[in-house]
């Protein structure tokens, strides 16, 4: 009777243990699975990172149309800075989980449990030198939107750290500067920092390190007016080893196939929305056109940039760009009509496969430039690289005449104002690069502000307004979203005490905006 009992019972476990693996079985999805190899995080985050930062909201509805490349054909109430709080609200959280994932690659990398499973797909310490350098991309486009934000405790959830304290803007370029020079240290250039996945820089470590320092240069321009110590920063950089042509620039490549197309072409061709063009003030700068109406000059006056037919289609034979930041209930069918139809005649940015620059040999050129007190060399240099690369993403090359042509026609004067009008008309598609330039150098000046004159018909002038508050200039930052002043309270007040008038305004400065009436385009240090 005892050995029939243990037999039931032997039986009955065996049964509850099949019974449990069965359930695990169930309970287990097998298209997200728990352990994810640190490259594929890695591609994922990338990807990631790229559709929210360049698409037709953060971009399209914001910085692109901050910096005045872009302007709405239908509704302009973003163009205007009203800002919905629902996208503030996703974007802030959207991009502190990305940064999260970058420290995940980071410390799957780091751990000793995991680290040597994580070195089957690419050298450990490149990974997480890789991971370290996009986060400081990152970082600097958020600390640059929205001024001071959580950093030294943000993402640290698993600490304990649930309501982590707004850093100041100074603190947070010191550390991401350090970081970068941190994770050059790192790089093995005789080995690579992804085997698969990165579709940045096809896992090259070298380049992960070109592009470190050369964002390095770029937060040292940054600082330039309140910092003393910028030119040791760059100078460190290119000590280090910068970007040396058009081979080394960061940019993520996207690609015709579905679901992996550029989020401005889904945003015309999936969502079937036709709501953006060229604006007019970057048309106008594009065709060498004075804006008249304002009685602001063009340094090469009757000068048609090469790169306009690449930035832009044209509308019965003409360049022109749709007025910028005027009421929704002002924008007229012949404005309408006489703005390019991106949806109809679409140019190069919107292609599926269009690739999104995140930093530039042109761009960093032009840096160079203005840290030898705006040298020539570098200056031609970097207008040179940018038309080659613009040029040579759609297949059409400009040809070497015109190239010349146009070179010569804007080195004659080499300054200031020169160097920041052809560093914006580079950073085109890279609305949130421009938006900084601009607010940390006043150029260019062809920038509409509120209350200048957008556009004239029939002897009647429309005026650039704001539906937000900015203090008489274009936007200087974008409010704290709301769900911080619920979620994460105590921080967010402390945050708001600090910026102008104690409120969560649009006009508050970022730290390195030393700009004032008297002082429009400050000198560096």
């Amino acid at each position: 009777m005892k050995k029939i009992l243990y037999l039931f019972l032997i039986l009955s476990l065996s049964i509850g243990a099949v019974s449990c693996q069965k359930m695990e079985s169930v309970n287990t999805d097998p298209n997200n699975p728990v352990d994810v190899p640190s490259n594929m995080i890695m591609a994922g985050t990338e990807k990631k990172i790229m559709d929210y930062v360049y698409d037709n909201w953060f971009s399209g509805r914001q910085c692109l149309v901050y910096s005045q490349y872009w302007a709405q054909r239908n509704y302009t109430e973003e163009d205007r800075y009203q800002i919905r709080e629902s996208v503030n609200n996703n974007y802030f959280n959207q991009l502190y989980t990305c940064q999260a994932n970058l420290n995940k690659v980071i410390s799957l990398n780091t751990d000793a449990a995991t680290a040597p499973t994580m070195a089957s797909y690419g050298n450990n310490n490149n990974q997480i030198a890789a991971a370290r350098i996009l986060k400081v991309w990152l970082y600097q486009v958020m600390t640059d939107t929205w001024g001071a934000i959580p950093y030294s405790e943000a993402s640290k959830l698993n600490e304990g750290v649930y309501y982590p304290k707004y850093d100041g803007q100074k603190d947070i370029y010191t550390d991401l500067i350090k970081e970068l020079t941190e994770a050059v240290a790192m790089i093995d250039e005789s080995d690579v920092a992804f085997n698969g996945g990165d579709r940045i820089f096809d896992g090259d470590a070298s380049k992960w390190k070109k592009f470190a320092n050369s964002l390095k240069c770029r937060l040292a321009i940054h600082v330039s007016k309140v910092d003393s110590n910028w030119k040791k920063y760059i100078a460190e950089a290119l000590t280090s080893g910068v970007f040396t042509s058009n081979a080394d620039n960061a940019v993520y490549k996207y690609s015709t196939t579905a679901p992996e197309q550029c989020q401005f072409y889904r945003g015309y061709f999936e969502d079937s929305r036709n709501d953006f063009t060229i604006a007019k003030p970057f048309a106008d700068i594009l065709k060498g056109q004075a804006d008249t109406l304002n009685a602001k000059t063009h340094p090469w006056a009757g000068v048609q940039d090469p790169r306009l037919p690449i930035y832009t289609t044209p509308r019965n034979g003409q360049y022109f760009g749709m007025p910028y930041g005027i009421p929704s209930s002002s924008v007229k069918s012949a404005m309408r009509n006489a703005a390019p139809s991106w949806y109809a005649n679409p140019p190069l940015c919107i292609s599926a496969d269009f690739s999104v620059p995140l930093m530039t040999y042109a761009e960093l050129q032009f840096i160079l430039s203005e840290y030898k007190g705006f040298s020539a060399a570098e200056y031609e240099a970097g207008v040179r690289a940018s038309i080659q690369y613009w040029s040579g993403l759609n297949g059409t090359t400009v040809d070497a005449a015109t190239l010349e042509s146009y070179i010569s026609a804007v080195t004659g004067t080499v300054n200031a104002e020169t160097v920041a009008l052809q560093k914006y008309i580079d950073l085109y598609m890279n609305g949130t690069e421009a938006w900084t330039e601009y607010r940390r150098t006043g150029y260019p000046t062809q920038i509409l502000k509120p209350g200048e004159y957008s556009y004239v018909s029939g002897g009647t002038k429309l005026q650039f307004t704001t539906l937000s508050e900015t203090k008489g200039d274009i936007i200087s930052r974008v409010k704290y979203p709301t769900n911080e002043s619920t979620l994460n309270k105590t921080s967010f007040d402390a945050a708001v005490a600090n910026l102008q008038d104690k409120t969560n305004n649009y006009y508050s400065k970022m730290f390195w905006d030393v700009r004032t009436t008297a002082t429009p385009h400050p000198a560096n240090k």
